[in-house]
């Protein structure tokens, strides 16, 4: 296989070339990762050992009385939760939580309730506005919609006042991504108008507020597993490194769908090599793409594969918005047997690293990025001391990363080696109700 893509000429492929149709039977035979040789001795003493910066940290969560997609238990959370994070080992002091002060259909800012299901939250490229989706499908009494609600974020305190919010135009909005010039964010919601699914894209307003949708996006078509790919599911949005394509992995479809975004129209445009060629990218049959990232030198990207707990690794070639199969990797270790998913995947800031976490085996699997071919070894697999690590972070040194256990209620800091990629646990465990998301805020001052 990789002789055939040693051949193609990169200026005429198509996606159904780049993006080869691999069944997931076959991912077995792709999915023995080779060990890299930091788990083999290298030491860890020659980390240089320094502090990352304090700041604030927002972590968004599934709410009361909800019980988590995986869940086991009943929510105990009321809303999006500001910290103050201790940058000498990732200890989280509570600041703030944000409840839902626009209560439908009556409001009653005496008697909070829980903002419904902020599961993914995110930063504009400012840092003065914060934007949180609700994976919800019925919104402030509206069906078929989930919402994202706008904040403003204080610079000194890092407390968060409600703006405004808006309907998504499609049901359990998975994420939301600003464009890297702060006019618009981007929601791909997991349940769009059956048997349709949505990536939508809304304005950013004076002050931070948000507008009404002005792109909607609707993709269709199924996957071979008809338990889980019965529909699209749209779960990431993701632009380039130099924002000049935008990426949404469909994890319904087993597609990862491509556009560029209209600044002027606030509308996503498909791409395509040629006219007869389909505005995405055919990932592994049945494999279930969930997340993406990219390698800071805009050369590689790589997708996490939830259905089959795999990372997929790509040449990325940023002049046509397309890529080239380089590697698929299985995410768990040979001789695991139980049942699991993968949920983020992160590459590090130095770009020698890329981390995916594993629900069920409950770890973060770290790999090393080789920095000729772009295809990854495995260095070590990272219990993350809990259950259910739906989703991590790493802090903007790229010093600290914090994972959240959704069903331990536990955010757990690790640091990271800045020379061999291996995870250790700083202790500075934090007990807060079914973390899943982080987004990093302003360095604090003082």
């Amino acid at each position: 296989m990789a002789s055939t893509f040693e051949q193609i000429d990169e200026h005429r492929l198509t996606r159904r070339d780049v993006f080869p149709l691999v069944g997931a039977a076959a991912l077995a035979a792709l999915a023995a990762p080779s060990i890299a040789s930091a788990q083999q001795g290298d030491d860890d003493d020659d980390d240089d050992g320094q502090r990352a910066p304090s700041r604030f940290v927002y972590v968004g969560t599934y709410t009361f009385p909800n019980t988590a997609p995986g869940g086991t238990k009943q929510s105990t959370s009321h809303g999006v939760y500001v910290f103050k994070m201790d940058g000498s080992n990732g200890a989280l002091d509570l600041v703030q939580i944000v409840e839902d002060g626009t209560q439908f259909p009556t409001p009653n800012p005496n008697s909070p309730t829980p903002l419904p299901n902020p599961s993914w939250l995110t930063l504009d490229p400012s840092q003065a506005h914060l934007y949180v989706t609700s994976e919800v499908s019925t919104w402030r009494g509206t069906a078929n919609t989930g919402g994202i609600t706008a904040f403003s974020v204080d610079a000194t305190t890092g407390l968060l006042s409600r703006l405004n919010d808006q309907q998504t135009q499609g049901q359990i909005p998975a994420v939301v991504t600003p464009d890297p010039t702060g006019r618009y964010v981007l929601v791909g919601n997991y349940v769009g108008h059956p048997p349709k699914g949505t990536f939508v894209v809304l304005p950013i307003q004076s002050g931070g507020q948000l507008g009404a949708a002005t792109g909607v996006f609707e993709v269709t078509d199924t996957g071979p597993d008809r338990a889980r790919q019965e529909a699209p599911h749209p779960h990431d949005v993701k632009f380039d490194p130099a924002g000049r394509f935008v990426f949404g992995p469909d994890l319904g479809t087993d597609r990862v769908w491509a556009w560029t975004l209209d600044l002027g129209a606030g509308k996503l445009v498909p791409v395509a090599v040629n006219p007869l060629d389909p505005p995405y990218g055919q990932v592994a049959s049945g494999s279930g793409p969930r997340h993406m990232t990219f390698h800071p030198s805009g050369k590689w990207a790589y997708v996490i594969d939830e259905m089959v707990s795999s990372v997929t690794a790509f040449k990325y070639l940023a002049d046509h918005g397309t890529f080239i199969w380089l590697q698929t990797v299985s995410t768990l270790p040979p001789d695991f047997t139980g049942t699991s998913s993968t949920a983020e995947i992160i590459v590090h800031q130095s770009g020698k690293f890329v981390y995916g976490s594993n629900r069920g085996h409950n770890s973060i699997v770290g790999f090393r990025i080789d920095q000729t071919t772009g295809k990854l070894q495995v260095i070590s697999w990272t219990s993350t001391q809990g259950s259910i690590p739906r989703g991590f972070n790493i802090d903007p040194s790229g010093r600290l990363m914090l994972v959240g256990n959704q069903n331990s209620d536990t955010v757990v800091p690790f640091r990271i080696n800045q020379t061999n990629g291996r995870l250790h646990p700083t202790g500075a465990t934090t007990n807060t109700p079914v973390p899943v998301s982080f987004a990093f805020g302003r360095v604090i001052s003082g």
